[in-house]
């Protein structure tokens, strides 16, 4: 079959529900390289502090709606709904949602 199809309802999040969720999709759309996250912040929460040296993948964060600040090696990048970031895979990164609405980003990540 030339397609898959995928749900996050197909995946358990990874993370507490009153975090808000986040919901890895790469296994169950059965993709080889592209790894596809949906995210889902509370209001006050942070993700994890991270680089992807190890796997050398290039990953991009797209906000689907509210507003996040992403820390990239001490800088602060602010994002809202329909804005995207690219990061390298040495760049320390942490998300943010400082604002007062859930977020929802959609995050990609691929070997370089």
């Amino acid at each position: 079959m030339g397609y898959d199809t995928a749900s996050r309802s197909d995946v358990e999040s990874i993370i507490p529900e009153n975090a808000g969720g986040m919901w890895f999709l790469k296994e169950a759309l059965g993709t080889d390289e592209l790894g596809l996250t949906v995210l889902e912040l509370e209001p006050g929460v942070e993700g994890k502090e991270h680089d992807e040296i190890e796997t050398g993948q290039e990953e991009v964060y797209y906000v689907v709606e509210g507003r996040v600040d992403v820390e990239v090696d001490g800088e602060t990048v602010s994002l809202e709904g329909g804005d995207a970031i690219r990061l390298d895979p040495e760049e320390t990164r942490q998300i943010h949602n400082g604002g007062d609405e859930r977020a929802t980003l959609v995050l990609a990540g691929a070997p370089l």
